[in-house]
């Protein structure tokens, strides 16, 4: 009996350690797990960081700044001077002081001032004195400025400059008309009124009446032609492949629609030095003025008047000698 009492009353061995084992078992691992979440946590924590760091470490956008060009005056005194300045530049660089020049090599000689910009490129486009856009004229599909005060002509499709060049526009006794014309008719080869034996290469008329219009001739450097716009053989040749000529009816009676608007504006200066001579002491000297301004803003509202009057279906119509377009060689 007693021992089986004993058996009765005695504990199963081991019972309390392994409560006790299961507990601290229990604490590691809820530590472990904590450990975990954190170092989770912390991680989650650095990569958004990391992210938000990445994003404040873009660099920011570098902004170039305009291009700034100086001027100066090379005077070729001798012939020393002039043999100088033919080796110093490249062709293409002699091309460029030319067009600044409004001049063609012929006219390079002992005894010639000429202006030379400091930063010489192969083309004359980054020396525009006009705006490489101008919003006056965005409405327009194609436009010529022709600027007699520092006799240079400019094109532009829906108001961003895509070429500029030299001219020679009317002599002070014979000035080329200021206001807003169209273009008219062309002609590849034309013979002047003034005299048979001037040949005008690339003509293209902008007034029928008067007859006045651009084409290639000398440069020399000041206005000198008889009312007309002297270009370079490759600018009037550009001119005459883009410009559009007005349309006629069938029989050339009447006008359906005129051509690119040629703007004509601004005076030459003939009591000071040439203008873009000026740019040595002004690098600024040969941009629009306000003045100037205020006139091709008169010249765009009767533009904008008179294509009120065209039926809007006939804007974008190509011209062709099939729809009337008058085409002349004398």
């Amino acid at each position: 009996m007693q021992t089986e009492f004993a058996q009765m009353n005695m504990k199963p061995p081991f019972k309390t350690p392994t409560l006790l084992f299961v507990f601290i078992l229990s604490i590691v691992l809820t530590s472990i797990s904590c450990e975990d979440k954190k170092s989770n946590k912390s991680e989650n924590i650095d990569k958004k960081t990391k992210q938000k760091d990445s994003i404040l470490e873009i660099p920011e956008e570098k902004v170039t700044p305009p291009l700034v060009i100086n001027y100066k005056i090379d005077s070729l005194n001798t012939s020393v001077e002039l043999d100088s300045f033919k080796s110093r530049y490249s062709e293409a660089q002699q091309k460029v002081i030319y067009a600044i020049n409004r001049i063609e090599a012929s006219q390079v000689r002992i005894g010639k001032s000429i202006v030379i910009p400091d930063t010489l490129f192969n083309d004359i486009f980054s020396y525009s004195p006009f705006p490489k856009k101008l919003g006056l004229v965005s409405g327009i599909p194609k436009t010529v400025l022709i600027s007699q005060r520092v006799q240079g002509f400019a094109l532009y499709e829906n108001g961003n400059l895509i070429k500029w060049g030299p001219l020679s526009s009317g002599k002070k006794s014979t000035p080329t008309p200021n206001g807003l014309h169209y273009g008219n008719y062309k002609a590849k080869r034309k013979i002047s009124s003034v005299d048979e034996a001037w040949i005008l290469p690339y003509y293209f008329n902008f007034m029928n009446f008067e007859g006045v219009g651009v084409h290639q001739y000398s440069l020399p450097g000041y206005p000198a032609s008889h009312a007309c716009v002297r270009l370079y053989m490759e600018d009037a040749q550009y001119i005459y492949d883009w410009a559009k000529q007005w349309e006629l009816n069938s029989n050339g009676q009447k006008v359906l629609r005129n051509g690119t608007p040629f703007m004509v504006f601004g005076a030459y200066d003939y009591e000071n030095e040439s203008p873009w001579l000026q740019l040595a002491t002004d690098r600024l000297n040969n941009n629009l003025i306000d003045e100037e301004m205020d006139t091709l803003k008169d010249y765009v509202a009767k533009y904008n008047e008179y294509i009120k009057t065209i039926d809007p279906n006939d804007l974008e119509k190509e011209l062709s000698l099939d729809e009337g377009t008058i085409v002349t060689y004398n």
